[in-house]
């Protein structure tokens, strides 16, 4: 277990963006650590006064985070090296819940069309059954 907790990652728990085995971590080490307390107050208490970091405002409006077509590209694997290579960042090492979400509900998606089409065909094949009839 890492015990350095950045400000950035105090400031994404604060979001509630900070991914769960790392927020974990956090808590854990909260209930023991007076200091790294202060300092997660002393960052809620700028954020409330409207004081923000850079990293904050691009996590609040989400800039960066791709595109749904961007993430359908991405899941077809027909994004060009680089950008795949970025999304790819934004899954593994940001842990992005924002990235990560986007991708999991495309995949979902993919999966439910591909029931229903699998469905449609089915029944398509059953209704038509009684009305083939065999080569003489």
């Amino acid at each position: 277990m890492s015990k350095e907790f950045s400000d950035a990652e105090l400031d994404c728990y604060i979001e509630e963006t900070l991914d769960a085995e790392r927020a974990s971590e956090l808590e854990l080490l909260l209930r023991e650590d007076a200091a790294l307390l202060q300092r997660l107050a002393e960052i809620n208490s700028r954020r409330s006064s409207g004081r923000h970091t850079l990293g904050g405002i691009w996590r609040q409006n989400q800039i960066g985070v791709p595109s749904s077509d961007e993430m359908g590209s991405f899941l077809l694997g027909v994004l060009d090296d680089q950008h795949a290579d970025y999304i790819q960042f934004r899954i593994d090492v940001l842990k992005c819940p924002f990235t990560i979400a986007l991708k999991t509900d495309l995949e979902n998606q993919q999966s439910e069309s591909a029931d229903a089409s699998v469905k449609r065909r089915a029944k398509i094949f059953e209704s038509s059954v009684g009305l083939l009839k065999p080569k003489d």
